[in-house]
């Protein structure tokens, strides 16, 4: 039985019910159209498992409410220039879409536009590719200004070559940027003088944007609050530790994506010591180039911050792949994935893990050097993130110096200033008044520290 491509006659309104609405009613196929042997010319290659990688396929489908219907391997001896899979796949497909009622394929590659108009043609029913999924899942997730033009401008320069389905995303009249609704293509053309000139507007607005994000860093800098930035891969976790450690309530699910737009809040340290603790969007393998240069300013927390945690689900049987791809992402922000002085390696979700797992885990930690060793957590519960917080503290001191300051009983603002300024370690106060206290400093503030106390002795 063949279908007309996958279109709905009325344009949806906004709201997330809507887009709820028409993704949970599109019954879906997941193909994944991997080769079977890998080519020794290509050292980006993906070397994961293909079931690894039709399931978190899977999963992206399911980030935004479709009904997977069915999942499947299509194993490839070549590419096809035409349509990338070859034309006996095709056919076996055809002939399941129609059994099967599939309204929607997913092909878990990035498609050549040709490629996926030929796919289209072939298999009578909408077809998008991984970028274009996970750009529908950016564009669903986005909530704030910068965030929302950034994720449209990366989806405008990924269609720019491509049919464009629908340009209710133009209008910002819903979620998502067209892909699952919206006129079907025989209604409307690309317009690429109207692509353009969207994009120089979005460019524009960008920049104000990014104006009003450096004066707030700017007034954060005056402030002597270091910065922890939360990265990982997408799922790891990143959102749970982050509520954990703030007391915060930023939506964290079982879901790819869950987080786009950065958080951040302040936290205290044992010692008291306050510092900015910032939430970023999870990280997957093939990212989207053009999603890595607009969420570049997102991600310019993570380039800045002081500490770095880079979080991994421990219990997942792909971690070893997803750090990678993570350790690949900090590279292309200019981040030494083996600074272990700035960067922590969490492992997180230690209640999933059996008692074998956590022996042969502690094995593989006392076979690294002692500053390079992870912390095993788990956000849910709470288990390990005293340890977390003495380390992040520790890599924090590495640059400060300590000093004894001893107050005289008439000198509360200064001492008020210590601890606005400073980490106060120690506290003692006499009975004839007089307060000692050892503190610790960042470099940058040792000058204003010891011009207000020049008696300060520096203590090694």
């Amino acid at each position: 039985m063949a279908h007309k491509p996958y279109e709905f006659g009325n344009r949806p309104v906004a709201g997330s019910d809507i887009e709820h609405d028409v993704a949970k009613d599109t019954r879906a196929l997941v193909i994944g159209p991997y080769l079977t042997r890998r080519r020794a010319n290509n050292p980006d290659a993906n070397l994961r498992p293909t079931i690894a990688r039709l399931e978190e396929a899977t999963g992206l489908a399911a980030a935004i409410d479709l009904d997977v219907i069915e999942s499947r391997i299509v194993p490839l001896s070549e590419l096809r220039p035409a349509t990338y899979i070859g034309t006996g796949k095709i056919e076996e497909l055809a002939a399941l879409i129609g059994e099967r009622e599939i309204r929607l394929v997913i092909v878990d590659c990035a498609l050549s536009p040709v490629q996926q108009r030929n796919l289209e043609t072939a298999l009578k029913v909408k077809v998008i590719d991984r970028t274009g999924l996970i750009l529908e899942i950016f564009g669903r997730r986005a909530r704030t200004k910068e965030g929302t033009l950034q994720v449209e401008l990366a989806h405008l320069t990924y269609q720019k070559s491509r049919l464009v389905r629908s340009w209710t995303h133009l209008e910002r009249q819903r979620g998502g940027f067209g892909f699952l609704g919206g006129p079907g293509e025989t209604q409307i053309e690309a317009d690429r003088r109207l692509i353009q000139e969207r994009m120089t507007r979005i460019e524009r607005d960008l920049d104000a944007v990014k104006r009003t994000r450096g004066l707030h860093r700017k007034s954060r800098e005056k402030v002597p609050y270091p910065v922890v930035a939360l990265v990982g891969y997408t799922n790891a976790g990143k959102s749970t530790l982050f509520n954990r450690l703030t007391e915060a309530e930023v939506l964290a699910e079982n879901m790819l994506f869950a987080t786009l737009d950065p958080t951040a809040r302040i936290m205290k340290l044992p010692h008291g010591a306050s510092v900015i603790l910032s939430d970023t969007v999870g990280f997957i393998s093939d990212l989207p180039t053009m999603l890595v240069a607009a969420f570049r300013a997102t991600l310019e927390d993570v380039i800045s911050a002081d500490v770095i945690l880079h979080v991994r689900d421990v219990s997942h049987g792909d971690t070893e792949a997803q750090a990678a791809d993570v350790a690949s992402i900090l590279k292309d922000l200019g981040i030494n994935p083996d600074d272990h002085d700035r960067i922590i390696e969490v492992w997180n979700k230690g209640d999933l893990l059996n008692d074998d797992d956590r022996a042969r885990l502690y094995e593989v930690t006392q076979q690294r050097s002692e500053n390079a060793r992870p912390v095993l957590v788990s956000a849910l519960t709470g288990e390990g993130t005293d340890h977390l917080l003495d380390e992040i503290e520790t890599r924090l001191a590495q640059d400060t110096k300590m000093f004894r300051i001893v107050l005289s009983a008439d000198e509360g603002a200064l001492l008020h200033w210590l601890y606005e300024n400073a980490e106060i370690l120690e506290r003692h106060d006499s009975e004839e008044g007089e307060i000692e206290t050892l503190v610790r400093v960042t470099p940058e503030r040792e000058s204003r520290l010891l011009s207000r106390c020049p008696l300060a002795e520096q203590v090694e």
